[in-house]
């Protein structure tokens, strides 16, 4: 089973719509997109900073990164090792990263 790993500051933030007055309820409202997705791939939803602490629902699970969202991707990637595994970022850097461990990456659009 595929593994979507979500940068949610990085998604959330590819749209203007006034995200930076509620991160955390940006970040409710795009982990509750995705687990209204039809799909097979396990969904991890990765927040940082005032996100943090958002809770896990059916079909998504949220992971607080304790320190920079993108460290926190690498190291779950990293832990994946062998297993198909997709980060959503339009983070140049951050896709870099994570393709050195094998993983694929696509754009905010596939997930908004």
């Amino acid at each position: 089973m595929t593994v979507l790993i979500v940068d949610a500051a990085n998604v959330v933030g590819s749209v203007p719509d006034g995200w930076w007055r509620d991160r955390r309820g940006a970040a409710e409202r795009l982990r509750d997109r995705l687990a209204a997705r039809e799909g097979d791939e396990e969904v991890v939803l990765v927040v940082e900073g005032a996100a943090r602490g958002v809770a896990s629902v059916p079909g998504v699970r949220v992971e607080s990164a304790p320190g920079s969202g993108d460290d926190h991707i690498v190291e779950l990637v990293a832990e994946l090792a062998g297993r198909p595994c997709v980060v959503v970022t339009a983070d140049r850097e951050l896709r870099e990263r994570v393709r050195a461990y094998g993983a694929e990456c696509a754009g905010p659009r596939s997930v908004r």
